[in-house]
């Protein structure tokens, strides 16, 4: 078996309180391996540690202990070097107008990046411009537009196609689809299948949305309260979970009929 493109061992990641043994725990001791070409997702409640273990990886947040290793590199941890200008792992937030620049026109965004990390022509970066927008599903013209002017699903493709831009082997997701309609999330998940076929790239796609996870995912981790729960094929871990808590998560979800319970006087107490 080939080596995985992405190893975590032992990672752990402490917040300070303001005073001595106060501080919270966010993951604890969280061990995985994410395959060239696959997509891993990372499941659980808010507060569960999900996310916090995306941005040690991403290098947005330091580990408290353990280590992440990109292609056997040490990228977190007490060995960790990560090289300036690192372009193997980037990652596409959940709030797409805040991860742009609203005095930025789109082409400009797409184009800085472009001249930073590589030694292009202008005019091949307006090429690669149009390239990435199109291949993210927008029409070249929105170049000259600002974030303000597009809808949320363009948006979440702009960062899409910032992200790609960079030529990485790992995104991470960070609910990326979880602020957009339902119609327009069906659209951004398609488009995020297609760009893995084609590509060959690896996600690492973070969500409370099992119905998404089903969709993208061929593998997934439960995570509560910092640990590991579960693990295993996306199917077989939502058709068949072995855990209480991931039975928990599965029966949280609302299906067809449900409706609010109307509350009582006596919920109030």
């Amino acid at each position: 078996m080939t080596e995985p493109l992405l190893r975590v061992r032992g990672l752990r990641k402490v917040f300070e309180g303001d005073r001595p043994g106060s501080g919270l725990v966010a993951v604890n001791d969280l061990t995985f391996d994410l395959r060239q070409g696959e997509s891993l997702a990372i499941v659980g409640e808010s507060g569960s540690g999900k996310t916090t273990t995306a941005r040690i990886i991403a290098g947005l947040e330091s580990a408290t202990a353990g280590e992440v290793q990109l292609d056997g590199r040490p990228i977190a941890g007490p060995r960790a070097r990560r090289r300036r200008g690192d372009r193997d792992i980037q990652m596409v937030f959940q709030d797409p107008f805040g991860s742009l620049d609203p005095r930025q026109r789109i082409g400009s965004a797409i184009a800085e990046l472009l001249s930073v990390h590589f030694r292009l022509s202008k005019a091949r970066r307006l090429t690669r411009v149009a390239e990435l927008l199109d291949e993210v599903g927008l029409d070249e013209r929105l170049a000259a537009e600002y974030p303000r002017s597009l809808s949320g699903g363009q948006r979440q493709r702009v960062a899409i196609a910032r992200a790609l831009a960079l030529e990485p082997r790992l995104l991470i997701l960070d609910e990326a689809v979880a602020a957009l309609d339902v119609s327009v999330q069906s659209q951004v998940l398609n488009l995020l299948i297609d760009l893995r076929e084609r590509r060959g790239i690896s996600y690492l796609f973070v969500s409370h949305d099992l119905a998404v996870v089903r969709q993208v995912s061929d593998r997934c981790l439960v995570m509560c309260t910092g640990e590991l729960v579960e693990q295993g094929q996306t199917a077989d871990v939502l058709d068949s979970p072995r855990e209480s808590y991931t039975r928990q998560l599965l029966d949280a979800v609302p299906r067809p009929g449900w409706t609010p319970r109307r509350r009582s006087s006596a919920d109030a107490f």
